[in-house]
């Protein structure tokens, strides 16, 4: 072999470390870039690294007096003896979660229900009732004793079984024709009646008729002083009215 030919087969050889040594420089710059962002991050965390431990140092000198290590440990042990309970909570906090899927629904449908019942009343005035009746009580309790308000209470009582017994269909019958009667008379046309007068007019039927409703009225007018406990005296040869 000629010394060109052995010097040509030195070049290659040449050549072709080179470009092997080229590749690995190649290789070992894509390693050194993360090794240089992990050199910057470095010098930027020991630049922060000072500040912080001062002033963790700081906060922890804060708590030192109020906080010991072996409140971790006696933590950590309620923490352990607790799982159980934790354990329950939990389970009720999904029945809790499974309830309100379950009224969710109907929330949503009696909600805006119970607020249109609510403008109703609202709409009807029986809020403001509620507040004038309420400031009522209280002019009451401002001007009356409680002795007088237990007294009013007895006559309010009273008052209301007078009015249940104005509600029977009998009284309200009565009340009714009683209240017609002004329309029934005429008194333009009532002229002065003396006794003869009055047996003359008793010969008409609704004459003898009005006579004894105005006998059946005073009878039961006089029961009113029996009823207050005053006794009935009976005059000697006073006739008794058959029953």
């Amino acid at each position: 072999m000629s010394d060109e030919a052995l010097i040509l087969e030195r070049l290659a050889k040449i050549e072709e470390k080179l470009d092997r040594i080229a590749g690995l420089e190649e290789r070992l710059e894509s390693f050194a870039r993360p090794l240089d962002s992990l050199v910057d991050l470095g010098k930027d965390m020991s630049l922060l690294m000072s500040p912080s431990a001062r002033l963790l140092t700081e906060e922890l000198a804060e708590v030192e007096t109020g906080f010991q290590l072996e409140d971790i440990l006696g933590t950590v042990k309620r923490l352990l003896l607790s799982f159980r309970h934790l354990t329950w909570a939990l389970e009720q906090l999904e029945n809790l979660i499974d309830w309100w899927n379950d009224m969710e629904p109907m929330l949503k449908v009696a909600v805006p229900h119970f607020i249109d019942k609510l403008d109703e009343l609202e709409q009807k005035g029986i809020f403001r009732i509620n507040r004038a009746m309420i400031g009522m009580y209280a002019k009451i309790a401002e001007n009356y004793s409680p002795e007088d308000i237990e007294a009013m209470g007895d006559g309010f009582v009273r008052m209301h079984g007078i009015i249940r017994k104005l509600s029977e269909p009998a009284t309200i019958d009565l009340l009714e024709q009683l209240m017609n009667l002004p329309a029934q008379m005429n008194l333009a046309e009532c002229k002065p009646t003396g006794p003869l007068g009055m047996a003359f007019r008793l010969m008409n039927k609704d004459g003898r008729n009005g006579l004894g409703v105005a006998v059946e009225m005073t009878k039961a007018l006089g029961k009113i002083k029996q009823m207050n406990g005053a006794p009935q005296v009976e005059k000697e040869g006073e006739p008794q009215e058959s029953s």
